[in-house]
């Protein structure tokens, strides 16, 4: 009889702080935001208008996304622009897109 191999489990403290991050994901602004910063840098206000939110909401969103360490931003002139760091959150929003689907769509920059 063959002895099974044993199974690969991932630390439950690990597990703990993916079930933390992946909160700060699940949230239809914050995906929205996610998809739009893994193809280009954005501001606040970029961002804010493609999600039809005030700017202090936008704002709070990419504060807790850069909290995470799923974001960073950079300062040009007097414009501020967040980016994707996280490499693997371009994996979990091709599974999200796969699952629900994508569309084209031109923001208009009024």
């Amino acid at each position: 009889m063959a002895t099974e191999a044993p199974l690969q489990l991932t630390p439950l403290d690990a597990l703990s702080e993916a079930a933390e991050c992946l909160k700060i994901v699940a949230h239809p602004h914050r995906l929205r935001i996610l998809q739009m910063l893994l193809q280009k840098d954005f501001t606040v206000s970029e961002l804010a208008q493609a999600c039809d939110l005030p700017s202090a909401m936008a704002s709070e969103h990419l504060r807790l996304m850069q909290r995470c360490g799923f974001l960073t931003s950079e300062k040009s002139g007097r414009k501020v622009f967040y980016r994707v760091i996280e490499p693997h959150l371009k994996d979990l929003l091709k599974c999200v897109e796969g699952r629900f689907g994508v569309s084209e769509t031109i923001l208009s920059s009024e």
